[in-house]
């Protein structure tokens, strides 16, 4: 019977949790630089949803 790699599978959740911890540092990050209008209106980034007509019928549920 083979022998399990504790170690190895120790490094792989280390590098699986700084990986994680990474990507949520670069969204806090992202939002600190570009924050959003406490107001509600549409920012930079929600540009595209605001192109919409506003007399678009709405979808049917």
């Amino acid at each position: 019977m083979a022998k399990t790699n504790f170690q190895y599978e120790k490094r792989q959740k280390e590098l699986e949790k700084k990986k994680k911890a990474d990507e949520k540092a670069k969204r806090k990050l992202e939002a600190k630089n570009n924050p959003k209008p406490a107001d509600g209106t549409p920012g930079e980034d929600d540009a595209d949803e605001a192109d919409e007509p506003a007399d678009a019928p709405a979808q049917p549920e």
